[in-house]
């Protein structure tokens, strides 16, 4: 059974989504500022994690730094529909996905779904075909699936389940170019509706972690309204 944590600081949120999880099969903690929930993943992580972005103590933005300094877990921002600066901001940061309020609770569960699928396929090697269990080296580059384990220039690189499996669409054909509809489709599981942004806002995050490793890391290139190119340095 797979723990999500729903942290807002709205009680009937807290309530009515975490009854329908339970109903849907999950285990679920809830808590009403990100200080809160931090002590509490301090002890022990959940699956995944549902953040809202405006929380006193500690909002969700901050609470998602802390928690990518030592965990790739997937999480989920819950937005409010006037938040598109919060929503690129958090996918810049580290978030999996995001869901704007008002939001269908179903669609939530959808998304939820999708993401532990994708983290559940990379934690037991089930990633697609053989090819894309190998270990696969790429120059610099060095994936292991199996692990979820990314070292560049042997250094390793802390990577979401979302920007492992793009750095891995993208470096499985060093040269040629992927589609922002292509990385969709490899990212996200086909009920779940992300946009052109959602791409461009992970591959900044990942060519920023990247970076962590070499300043001067620029395998992935740009092709304006085209799409994105791995090239093997």
């Amino acid at each position: 059974m797979s723990k999500i944590a729903l942290v807002d600081d709205d009680r009937n949120i807290l309530t009515s989504v975490s009854m329908t999880l339970e109903a849907e099969g999950f285990e679920v903690e809830t808590y009403n500022d990100g200080q809160a929930a931090l002590d509490a993943f301090n002890k022990k992580l959940p699956d995944m994690a549902v953040l809202d972005i405006k929380m006193p103590r500690m909002d969700g933005m901050d609470l998602l730094q802390r928690l990518r300094q030592k965990t790739a877990m997937p999480v989920i921002f819950l937005t409010s529909k006037d938040d598109e600066i919060d929503e690129v901001l958090g996918l810049r940061m580290g978030a999996d996905d995001y869901v704007k309020k008002p939001f269908s609770q179903r669609l939530l569960v959808e998304r939820i779904r999708a993401l532990l699928r994708r983290q559940d396929a990379v934690d037991s090697g089930e990633v697609g075909d053989t090819e894309e269990t190998k270990v696969m080296e790429r120059g610099d580059l060095r994936m292991d699936p199996l692990r979820h384990a990314v070292t560049w220039k042997g250094k390793d690189v802390s990577l979401t389940v979302t920007e492992f499996l793009l750095l891995q669409a993208l470096a499985q054909r060093p040269g040629f170019v992927k589609s922002r509809d292509q990385l969709m489709d490899v990212a996200y599981d086909d009920q779940v509706y992300v946009d052109d942004r959602t791409i461009d806002s992970h591959i900044k995050r990942l060519r920023k972690k990247m970076r962590t490793a070499d300043d001067e890391f620029s395998a992935i290139e740009t092709l304006y309204g085209i799409g994105y190119r791995y090239n093997e340095e």
